[in-house]
């Protein structure tokens, strides 16, 4: 934010200097072309571990799956205009997931592969329990899939409950049951879904909730004032 007021483009790296200084003239022949913003995406994760990998390609998934548009592989190595950092100011909220709130902005967009090399110095300080917050912490910021999860858990337990009921009260009239067994079953079950699917709707609001104190720009308009 405060380069942006002393140029016309920011290009954000790692420190640890593996990414690859070779790919910034690419990033502006693209910025050239049009693109207000250019991702740096790795070209493959040979050199990373295989645990690496697998976690790397299951967060970028889980992440698609859960609703977050995300680029495959993309880190924070891009090329961001001024005027997208602009519109980015605009965007208030504290936690900022910048992977996903780059493709959210909407400009005009590219991507340039390159080899990430090896760490020049250190050790990594993203050890599994931080990537795992910083994937919930993405995930959170930018969808309510699993409000919406608990709310479907809620209306499947309600409605096996009322197979439960129906089973309970035919086992009472058939005399396999011993006392009380019916009411103690059925009363379970119904509470039970009903607290789950109460549960969902309460979340319901609360992710409306959420996404309104996040204040976020409505729409974007973009004036090219060069034509």
């Amino acid at each position: 934010m405060t380069a942006k007021e002393k140029a016309d483009v920011v290009i954000s790296m790692d420190a640890d200097l593996q990414d690859d200084i070779e790919a910034i003239d690419k990033m502006l022949d693209e910025y050239a072309k049009g693109s207000e913003v250019v991702y740096g995406v790795r070209s493959s994760r040979k050199k990373d571990s295989f645990f690496k990998r697998f976690t790397a390609k299951s967060f970028y998934k889980f992440m698609r799956l859960m609703g977050v548009d995300i680029v495959y592989n993309h880190a924070d190595y891009r090329l961001s205009s001024k005027r997208v950092l602009d519109n980015l100011a605009n965007y208030e909220e504290v936690n900022l997931f910048l992977r996903g709130m780059f493709p959210l902005i909407g400009f005009k967009s590219s991507i340039v592969y390159y080899e990430r090399k090896e760490r020049f110095a250190g050790k990594s300080k993203y050890p599994l329990k931080k990537m795992l917050n910083f994937a919930w912490d993405g995930i959170t910021s930018f969808s309510i899939k699993p409000i919406r999860f608990v709310l479907s858990i809620g209306v499947v337990i309600f409605i096996l409950s009322l197979f439960v009921l129906l089973y309970s009260v035919i086992r009472k009239f058939t005399g396999n049951t011993v006392s009380g067994w019916t009411f103690i079953v059925c009363s379970i079950w119904i509470v039970g879904g009903i607290e789950m699917f109460t549960l969902g709707i309460i979340g319901e609001y609360i992710g409306k909730i959420y996404n309104e104190t996040k204040k976020r720009p409505r729409y974007i308009i973009a004036i090219d004032l060069d034509k």
